[in-house]
């Protein structure tokens, strides 16, 4: 054991905050995935609360809905004014069912797999490189065999989909375009999210599994776009992909490596005719790998979850160059996504 003396004590130059933060990320966040398992967000959707009729309403003794209500609060998601616990406009907007920016639906695909980013769960997926969702091993495979497996796991992608779908379509000019191909595209949140925005696209395609397909076709009437969006059953890796002069990968090059991505960059490449473009939404690294921490963050689940990460612009658009794509543009679209968007000559 070290020995000190006076002469090498010292006081730290720095404070330990961000060791805390670590610790206190670990204990405070899970609060709000209880608050949404335990109702309390639509329960102050009626009125606001106090704390004693919150408990007596839920059933819950003070001392933990008290930690719950607190943590809350102090991250944005409640108000506190004269004793009373009230909705703020990022919990009305993202947290309560009947919004049609619901996000709870992945809240809930977590909560039910929290073993994955437990620390014994993301220990092993470091020391092994495998995901560990499901108890391992390829996730599409697991909701091909198990359509309950497949209907949380694309209810809850449309929930993290629907709102980013309806910005990138503004970010800059598609109107050219008139059919999309939404490759791997689930629940088809992007193709209704580009037909609401873009008057002169024709037709948005979403190819994916028959079974998510059959999930796709609910979302779509409750938007009654059954006339511009359409589901078309495939297989994106073996299949030949629907004529389309616009491509749309929204989240999926994260599930693969390099390889992968170079694979379905060349299909599209070839399936394209001259001046379709492609546009990969997708949360980017610095291109330095600094940061930032949501990619960053975003690469340690899918450690868990799929064999894949996070890319940054820089590596998506060499990616795009190196297929022969041109024109290549990031732009910043909602919240911490981009798009990265490349033209075929």
């Amino acid at each position: 054991m070290t020995q000190y003396t006076d002469s090498n004590v010292r006081i730290p130059q720095v404070d330990d905050r961000p060791l805390w933060d670590v610790v206190f990320a670990v204990y405070g966040y899970p609060a709000l995935l209880l608050a949404h398992r335990l109702k309390i967000f639509p329960l102050l959707a009626e009125r606001p609360r106090t704390l004693p009729e919150i408990c007596t309403a839920l059933n819950l003794h003070q001392r933990p809905a008290e930690a719950i209500l607190t943590t809350a609060t102090a991250l944005g998601f409640l108000s506190l004014q004269a004793g009373q616990y009230a909705l703020t406009p990022v919990t009305q907007e993202y947290l309560l069912e009947d919004s049609p920016n619901y996000f709870g639906f992945f809240w809930d695909l977590m909560i039910d797999n929290y073993q994955v980013c437990s620390f014994k769960g993301l220990e092993k997926a470091v020391r092994t490189d495998a995901p560990q969702a499901y108890g391992g091993g390829d996730i599409f495979k697991s909701h091909e065999e198990q359509i309950e497996l497949l209907h949380r796991f694309t209810c809850g992608m449309h929930s993290i989909s629907i709102t980013p779908a309806l910005v990138w379509p503004g970010i800059m000019d598609f109107s050219k375009h008139r059919v999309m191909l939404d490759i791997g595209g689930g629940s088809g949140a992007h193709s209704i999210g580009a037909a609401l925005r873009l008057p002169d696209l024709q037709k948005a395609l979403i190819l994916d599994f028959p079974q998510v397909c059959e999930v796709a076709e609910g979302y779509i009437a409750q938007y009654n776009l059954q006339d511009r969006v359409k589901p078309h059953p495939g297989n994106i890796w073996q299949d030949h992909w629907p004529q389309a002069d616009l491509h749309l990968f929204s989240n999926l090059y994260h599930d693969w490596l390099p390889e992968k991505c170079h694979f379905l960059t060349a299909k599209s490449f070839n399936s394209l005719e001259s001046g379709g473009r492609i546009v990969i939404h997708e949360m980017l690294y610095n291109d330095d790998k600094n940061g930032p921490f949501a990619s960053a963050a975003f690469s340690m689940m899918m450690l868990g979850w799929t064999e894949g990460k996070q890319y940054s612009g820089a590596e998506l658009s060499a990616m795009l160059q190196e297929i022969g794509f041109q024109d290549i543009r990031i732009h910043k679209a909602f919240g911490y996504y981009s798009i990265v968007t490349g033209v075929k000559p």
